[in-house]
């Protein structure tokens, strides 16, 4: 393999680029605290974000998407330390997994979070996954595993959530691209949540929103440079984009400053967001969220 690779100047690129990444994210000093989640008592919906595209999400019940803790991805450094510890957390009610890339799906993350809830609560917590991912987390001790398709939907005592598409692929490694993919529109009472996970801009947001038309997007807008990065993720145009396109009542950005995945200046998404959200005279609904910080919806 090391041999093909030297030969090959495309992998060769892609791996002067990943060494640049490696190096820029060990030297770069972890920043951020992490806090205590606040529990809703009286119906809103709270949404704190932990990180990357891992949120808490605080209402009738606990919901965790695509729980993240880690210290370190392998060799490359987090670089804002995780909103909430496992520690602090309540019991878990439901998790949920959009894909099973590595800052996703992180196994040691999942396992503790069952160890929590089963410490506190007894009974370990559901996880819903996309389809053909059930083998990477049938393990780890979650109570119950759901696996869905684009569109279907699974019902967890009043909340509704359904699977929706999204432009990305789901492999963990190399040769397991029948791995699904998507994000998630929770519904609960009046209340709806939309996690599109990792996507590129794409014709699916305007469908999402006439079928599901989900109050708050959580949508990524890091990871876009180079360019054909923009293949599988959102710049903060395309997000702006993303979000006109389903009509929603407010915006969260995600997927940006915690991890060095690609090679636009870290601070530079949410800048580029801010320009994007005036331009289209948004900026009002755009709320960027301050790790472990819950805010109320």
């Amino acid at each position: 393999m090391l041999k093909n690779t030297l030969k090959n100047s495309a992998l060769r690129t892609r791996a002067r680029q990943f060494g640049s990444l490696v190096r820029h994210s060990v030297v770069t000093p972890r920043t951020g605290s992490s806090h205590k989640p606040k529990l809703v008592t009286n119906g809103q919906m709270g949404v704190t974000f932990i990180g990357n595209s891992s949120f808490f999400q605080v209402g009738g019940q606990n919901i965790l998407i695509d729980p993240n803790f880690a210290r370190w991805l392998f060799v490359l450094k987090r670089l804002r330390r995780p909103g909430l510890q496992v520690r602090d957390l309540p019991p878990v009610d439901l998790v949920l997994v959009t894909h099973a890339h590595f800052d996703h799906l992180h196994r040691p993350s999942l396992r503790a979070v069952v160890r929590q809830t089963k410490r506190l609560h007894g009974v370990a917590p559901t996880i819903v996954v996309p389809h053909h991912v059930f083998d990477l987390v049938s393990d780890l001790g979650f109570d119950n595993v759901v696996e869905l398709d684009w569109w279907n939907s699974y019902r967890h005592r009043g909340l509704t959530v359904t699977h929706v598409p999204s432009r990305h692929w789901g492999a963990r490694v190399i040769e397991d691209s029948h791995r699904g993919y998507g994000g998630y529109v929770l519904r609960e009472n009046k209340q709806s949540l939309y996690h599109a996970g990792d996507t590129a801009y794409f014709s699916g947001f305007r469908e999402i929103g006439q079928r599901l038309a989900p109050e708050l997007a959580l949508l990524p807008i890091g990871a876009y440079n180079p360019p054909s990065f923009r293949n599988v993720h959102t710049s903060p145009a395309d997000a702006t984009r993303a979000f006109l396109d389903l009509n929603s009542r407010w915006m969260v950005p995600m997927h940006y400053g915690t991890f060095r995945l690609s090679h636009e200046p870290m601070d530079e998404p949410l800048q580029l967001l801010e320009k994007e959200a005036r331009a289209a005279g948004i900026e009002d609904r755009v709320f960027v969220l301050e790790e472990g910080v819950t805010r109320f919806f």
